[in-house]
């Protein structure tokens, strides 16, 4: 009924930049926060960044001054700007979003499938 698909993960440098949008479709009503979290090898997965349906941002510390989350509610996609990446930003990137549908009134978080981000020394 509802999905969320990623793109734009891939191979960088230490310090190249990439950009990771997801779009949400199906059956929506309204979209409240979307976030973007990630899982490296071996660690739990962490919230990256996230943002209010009126686009208020929060970071994460350690990505703070890097990476930059904005959305486009006319096109329910969420974008997440990559900067300055480094070695330790390497891990399967996921699109979250707390979506409520058409039917019923309960809103529920929604997961993208992943994309891999991988960042060279």
């Amino acid at each position: 009924q509802v999905q969320l698909v990623e793109s734009g993960g891939g191979l960088v440098q230490a310090g190249g930049s990439l950009r990771l949008s997801c779009a949400a479709s199906g059956n929506i009503f309204s979209i409240n926060a979307m976030g973007w979290y990630r899982q490296a090898p071996g660690k739990q997965r962490e919230l990256v960044a996230a943002i209010t349906s009126g686009g208020m941002p929060n970071y994460a510390d350690s990505v703070k001054g890097r990476l930059t989350i904005s959305r486009d509610n006319a096109k329910n996609t969420v974008y997440l700007q990559m900067n300055s990446l480094k070695p330790e930003d390497t891990a399967v990137y996921y699109c979250n979003a707390n979506i409520r549908g058409t039917t019923g009134w309960r809103s529920i978080n929604y997961w993208g499938q992943g994309t891999q981000v991988t960042v060279s020394s």
